[in-house]
């Protein structure tokens, strides 16, 4: 019966998408965009807390788009955005945000990327994605952290 008990819960840990080997989970941290395509090659990550900035961001993502993609409608006054370009990857592969240590200052995320999606063709699509992230302000500076990679 203990070991019924034990293999259940392994399974519904392991099972479980937005575990993270490395932190918490956010649970105020919401996606409110994405897409295959940022036209951004490497890694790279960012904390937009204005309306400029977002703009910014959207012009460049949306240059050889026609129509571009949507502008996301965010209060600045109480929420905040982080942004998460992977880069070039092969296959489909989703990152993970998890809170690894928060100080009087710094707010340290964990960013690792989920295991490559089974795709029923022989060969894997490369893209560009990136991810937008909703969460409430903090003023504290957000430091990023690639784990596993």
């Amino acid at each position: 019966m203990k070991f019924l008990w034990s293999s259940l819960l392994l399974i519904c840990l392991l099972s479980c998408k937005a575990q993270s080997l490395y932190g918490e989970k956010m649970e105020d941290l919401i996606l409110i965009a994405q897409d295959g395509y940022s036209g951004i090659s490497e890694y790279e990550t960012s904390v937009i807390k204005d309306k400029k900035s977002l703009n910014k961001f959207y012009a460049q993502i949306n240059k050889t788009r026609k129509p571009g993609l949507p502008v996301p409608t965010v209060d600045f006054s109480k929420e905040m955005l982080l942004v998460v370009c992977l880069g070039e990857i092969q296959g489909q592969r989703d990152p993970m945000l998890s809170q690894i240590e928060q100080t009087d200052d710094v707010l340290s995320i964990a960013v690792e990327l989920s295991t490559i999606k089974k795709s029923t063709e022989n060969s894997q699509v490369i893209s560009y994605p990136f991810y937008v992230y909703k969460m409430p302000l903090v003023s504290k500076e957000i430091s990023f952290k690639k784990i596993g990679w």
